[in-house]
């Protein structure tokens, strides 16, 4: 279990390590906090998305029946989801592995699905700005690696001839 203090001090709910959560963080050397989005293996800086998506249009819709399942996977505090602002945009990453993912607004995402709200508007982050916002997770091999694993899958091949 993983135990993070609120910005008032108090101790948050424990998530168990495993979980994929939308957290409040230490990062800056000011102290001040950045929220953190996590699915598996990725982690996102929201508090970065939402500045570079600040003033945006959204130009996408989100079918809340489509991503319903992936709720599953998302730990929601239903008392916050209950009072979060379904006008507010998602924020969705074009993830380098193909597809998209919602990176905030899992919580807007519940409530919708709980009161029946069939689309949420979303801004879409490009690939330089989602990469700009992640932290880890994704990460490309360097080409010097690339070029060495293909010597030893020539050396492999001429080595089984």
């Amino acid at each position: 279990m993983t135990r993070h203090d609120t910005a008032t001090g108090d101790p948050a709910p424990t998530a168990p390590e495993s979980a994929t959560v939308a957290e409040l963080v230490p990062r800056r050397a000011d102290s001040s906090r950045v929220e953190i989005f996590q699915m598996l293996g990725w982690r996102w800086d929201i508090t970065a998305a939402k500045q570079i998506t600040q003033g945006r249009v959204p130009e996408g819709r989100i079918v809340t029946e489509w991503w319903a399942g992936m709720l599953n996977l998302i730990v929601i505090d239903a008392e916050h989801a209950a009072r979060v602002d379904l006008s507010r945009p998602l924020i969705v990453a074009t993830v380098p592995t193909g597809g998209m993912l919602i990176i905030d607004g899992w919580h807007r995402l519940c409530k919708a699905v709980t009161i029946g709200v069939e689309e949420l508007s979303a801004v879409v982050l490009t690939a330089e700005e989602e990469r700009a916002c992640r932290i880890c997770g994704g990460e490309e091999p360097a080409e010097e690696d690339i070029e060495d694993l293909n010597e030893d899958d020539e050396k492999d091949v001429a080595g089984s001839a």
